[in-house]
């Protein structure tokens, strides 16, 4: 099958009726926060962002709809100030009202099967005026608005639909792939979902792509964008403002696990590319058996917020384990599978080393050479150095057990309320 043939049988675009409804409900939340906004004599204005607002809305069950207050710049502490008029809605309407820690606060209205993030943003008139990322979004409507008709607007939503598909769709801490603002950027600059993939999976790291040409010469990039923002394999330079990068928080994991799957699909195309994968347990310790190998299933709890920080905490805290777990192990495959609230589960196929080496204080110190020898056994001295020869003599399973009983402290440190060793 071609992949013309492929894309034509696709269908991620919410019908019309869908999308009257959504908006609907946006145009009405609006209202009544602007109602609110004017009897309690604040100068703001609602308006409606994200995908909605850029016609690149995927199909889904349950939609994320962004409604953003543009405060005025003599306001301070915006969270503050939009949860005082939040609230005065919720009581009239009969709503809840969650508030979500950030960078910025902001709030979470569910109604009629919508979920309705409201986010506070300063009103600036140019770019370089911006307090909080969130202050762009307005800016980052208008110009996909401007530049997206319907053709491209399918062609963004595939793109979408692909990168969930495959893991790494959001620029969340615990999934670090792309946002919808960079594919939204990406697709208009390549002219479409296949070039944009053509031309992503031949990029060099650390490739800069500036859309707009902000930048004469593009080496100058490094100078004007710090550089924790630049660590990300491809650095693409926001079109609404040359000092910010749309992929910061996209990693290499994210991007290579990308560029396998584009490399394949362009070679076999086939719509399972855009499905939603399940990890495959059975298949994971097939592989596990047939590599003479261990498998393990954890269990991991948080009590954080749920959302990006419930799932960074368990995130991170896996990262930890696969490090420790990397000591003793040859790791042949790995899922992390985030339930979008406060638990998480870890899959682990890994191999045993057998023996490893354990390197020990110099000769000269010989104190922490005798704490050294009493702890480790097969003991040797190479260039002044004590060694220790390890023999890896237990499964994985036995690993996990041991390093939870071990490392209850630091558990509770990294903000893990539960961890089960399931298989």
């Amino acid at each position: 099958m071609k992949i013309k043939e492929v894309l034509d049988k696709l269908d991620y675009m919410p019908d019309k009726e869908e999308i009257a409804f959504i908006k609907n409900e946006a145009e009405q939340t609006c209202k009544d926060i602007d109602k609110e906004i004017k009897k309690q004599k604040i100068k703001a204005e609602t308006f409606i962002g994200g995908s909605l607002a850029k016609s690149t809305l995927v199909k889904k069950d349950k939609y994320d709809v962004d409604i953003f207050v543009r405060f005025d710049w003599q306001y301070e502490n915006l969270s503050e100030k939009l949860e005082k008029i939040l609230l005065s809605v919720a009581k009239r309407k009969k709503a809840n009202i969650d508030k979500i820690h950030g960078s910025r606060d902001y709030f979470r209205l569910e109604k009629n099967n919508l979920i309705f993030e409201i986010i506070p943003v300063l009103k600036i008139t140019k770019p370089k005026e911006a307090r909080n990322v969130t202050d762009l979004s307005y800016f980052h409507v208008n110009y996909v608005k401007k530049r997206v008709n319907n053709d491209l607007a399918r062609e963004i939503i595939l793109a979408k639909a692909f990168c969930k598909a495959h893991g790494v769709y959001g620029a969340e801490s615990y999934i670090q792939g792309f946002s919808g603002y960079g594919l939204e950027c990406l697709s208009i600059y390549y002219g479409g979902f296949e070039k944009m993939l053509r031309a992503l999976v031949k990029v060099k790291e650390r490739e800069i792509i500036d859309p707009e040409k902000k930048y004469k010469i593009k080496d100058s990039v490094l100078l004007e964008i710090n550089e924790s923002k630049l660590q990300s394999p491809i650095v693409l330079i926001d079109p609404t403002w040359k000092e910010r990068n749309v992929l910061a928080a996209l990693s290499r994991e994210s991007f290579h696990k990308f560029q396998n799957a584009a490399i394949i699909f362009l070679k076999n195309p086939g719509i399972s590319f855009f499905e939603e994968k399940k990890i495959d347990e059975k298949k994971m310790k097939e592989k596990a058996k047939k590599r003479k190998a261990d498998f393990s299933c954890v269990f991991l709890k948080t009590d954080k917020q749920t959302g990006d920080i419930a799932g960074t905490k368990l995130k991170k805290f896996v990262n930890f384990l696969t490090r420790e777990i990397e000591s003793f192990y040859f790791i042949l495959d790995k899922e992390f599978l985030y339930d979008e609230e406060q638990s998480a589960n870890f899959y682990i196929c890994a191999k045993s080393k057998k023996e490893i080496v354990k390197i020990g204080p110099p000769e000269s110190m010989k104190e922490a050479c005798t704490s050294f020898k009493k702890k480790n056994r097969n003991i040797f001295v190479k260039n002044g150095l004590l060694h220790s020869k390890i023999k890896i003599g237990f499964s994985l399973p036995k690993f996990l057990i041991d390093f939870k009983r071990k490392n209850l402290r630091k558990l509770r440190e990294m903000g893990i309320t539960g961890m089960k060793i399931l298989k």
